[in-house]
């Protein structure tokens, strides 16, 4: 039996909470588990955060200081008159900056709901986010709230209080905006952490809403347990450790894996303020040591534009694991990662409900490129067969039907719920958060298939499956075909309606530097589409295209693609809700 298989039949979640030290009191906070508990455990001089301004020189937060500063911040929205019986909510509207992470974690200890946003985001989705999560406190700089908040103040009643980070606060002439030093400055560096119990609300992450309105997943302190398992299982999270997330601090993979899971598993994160540069981020690889690498598809094939031979040149020999997720990493992107790391690149799967890592490749098991690998421990996953129009199948009682395990089908991805950090609900939306379970299980509304060995492998959102002549053809396995020839690095393929088949696969592909777009590359790349995959399922139009839209967090946005080949306005949803 293996290691993997071993594991999971000893693996208990009750086993794994018992293993976190709870509050003294009786109960759980993230927020303690992150950094008290550490101070109270003798290590409040190990490095916790290095913070990378982008010039200048390093700062240091070892465990002992950030539990400090975030003592004073929860004291801080005390003097306020905000209490944890409240429930109320904290967002932040920053960058990469040591402020984020303090407001993060003192919010938690004041037993309050931390949301972050995404500090890119334009004035409609702040608003709208800030309205519908009834945001009291928002941390953020002077120019971001001029620019995107201030005007619209009167559509936010909820929001009493707004922090600025760097001052600034007296050109407002509010009584309501303060400063962020003059709200912390006067606090103690003890706090008595808020009583929060396991159920307890402490996170709300809204979705990127690239589709309509925004989700807002609720969940709760007791998924700190998750963090910390996902944390040490799936990206060997070791103590001594040097650990890089570059997700951004706005989104789920920023709070989940570049906050919570490497604190509470006690090793130091490196976080980088400036914005992604290549040779910047291979010289922090090296001088920083990095042994766990964690990072997007989006910003390898960035790195792999900048070539090899930056890659070669760099002593990172301290690497022991680079992980990705976000998007599905293609088997050719898993190769160059191996030859330019010199260790093999680990895709896992998880999504903003599940609030970790669920399916993931392993250092220990065998990898097969493009598989975003096995379930964790503790996880049970599963798929459910879909009909011809993607809807799910169900039995005469209403429950859905499992595809067998031996059976290499496409169906819906699910969990059987139960682990510590689903999803409690959707923000005011309880009919849509009881859509997303049928039976025991969660559906993730993503494609995928498994072979004999028990690994799974994606193929599209279900949203995004592009149904032709009776086939349902995801179009990962389109892109990922057409990224083995030399001349892609990138594309996005779509269903273009059509009257005898209802729709033919397009692709937008983006080219390698030192290719042309010709009609002869045109037809190269159909041929190779076809030999690779079937006349049926290959890509019948191919569009060269300098660039392809993606969300913030990483993710191709297929569906603008759809609705310009449609001729429809971007904001046309409802149109494309129909298409989809």
């Amino acid at each position: 039996m293996d290691a993997y298989q071993t594991l999971r039949d000893s693996f208990r979640w009750e086993d794994a909470g018992a293993s976190l030290a709870g509050l003294p009191g009786g109960g759980l906070n993230m927020a303690y588990e992150a950094l008290d508990r550490h101070v109270a455990e003798g290590r409040q001089d190990r490095l916790a955060i290095r913070w990378l301004p982008k010039s200048g020189e390093a700062v240091d937060l070892t465990f002992g200081e950030l539990t400090r500063r975030t003592n004073r911040l929860a004291g801080g929205l005390g003097r306020l008159g905000y209490r944890f019986e409240q429930g109320f909510g904290v967002a932040t509207l920053l960058g990469r900056v040591p402020e984020l992470y303090v407001t993060a974690l003192g919010t938690l200890k004041a037993g309050g709901v931390y949301t972050p946003l995404f500090s890119a985001f334009g004035t409609d989705p702040i608003v709208m986010r800030l309205r519908l999560g009834r945001i009291g406190v928002l941390v953020t700089t002077a120019v971001a709230y001029r620019r995107k908040v201030a005007t619209l103040r009167k559509e936010l009643p909820d929001l009493r209080h707004v922090i600025l980070v760097g001052g600034g606060a007296g050109s407002f002439e509010d009584p309501t905006v303060l400063d962020f030093d003059d709200v912390v400055g006067h606090g103690e560096d003890t706090f008595e952490i808020a009583a929060t119990e396991a159920t307890d609300r402490a996170l709300l992450h809204f979705t990127s809403g690239t589709t309509g309105t925004p989700k807002g997943a609720l969940h709760v302190h007791g998924a700190v347990v998750a963090h910390a398992v996902t944390g040490r299982i799936a990206l060997d999270l070791r103590e001594g450790d040097v650990f890089w997330c570059t997700a951004d601090p706005g989104w789920v993979t920023g709070t989940s894996y570049g906050i919570i899971s490497p604190l509470v598993n006690g090793v130091t994160s490196i976080v980088d303020e400036a914005d992604f540069d290549g040779e910047r981020w291979y010289r922090i690889l090296h001088e920083q040591r990095v042994d766990v690498f964690y990072t997007a598809p989006t910003a390898l094939r960035m790195l792999q534009r900048a070539g090899m031979d930056v890659a070669h040149a760099t002593d990172l020999s301290a690497l022991r694991l680079v992980a990705s997720v976000g998007e599905p990493l293609d088997p050719e992107s898993v190769e160059w990662a191996r030859q330019a790391f010199g260790v093999p690149i680990l895709d896992n799967w998880w999504q903003t409900e599940t609030g970790g890592i669920m399916i993931a490749n392993y250092r220990t098991e065998p990898v097969k490129p493009g598989s975003m690998g096995r379930p964790l421990p503790g996880i049970t996953a599963g798929l459910l067969r879909i009909d011809g129009d993607g809807e799910l199948v169900v039995d005469g009682d209403g429950q859905p039907v499992e595809i067998p395990a031996d059976s290499d089908e496409v169906g819906e991805l699910a969990l059987e719920i139960g682990w510590p950090s689903m999803f409690v609900g959707y923000l005011d939306q309880q009919e849509r958060y009881a859509r997303s379970f049928v039976g025991r299980w969660y559906h993730s509304g993503d494609l995928a298939r498994r072979d004999h060995d028990g690994y799974y492998w994606f193929v599209g959102r279900n949203n995004d499956v592009i149904k032709s002549a009776g086939h349902l053809i995801g179009p990962f396995e389109i892109e990922s075909a057409l990224s083995e020839h030399p001349a892609v690095v990138e594309s996005a393929a779509i269903g273009k309606p059509d009257a005898l088949v209802g729709a033919i696969v397009k692709s937008f592909v983006v080219l390698a530097s030192g290719y042309e777009p010709t009609d002869e590359l045109r037809l190269e790349l159909i041929g190779h589409g076809r030999r690779r995959l079937g006349a049926a399922v290959a890509p019948r139009e191919i569009e060269f295209v300098d660039h392809l839209p993606h969300t913030r967090s990483g993710k191709i946005m297929r569906r603008l693609l759809k609705a310009r080949e449609l001729g429809l306005e971007e904001g046309d949803t409802s149109t494309l809700e129909v298409l989809s």
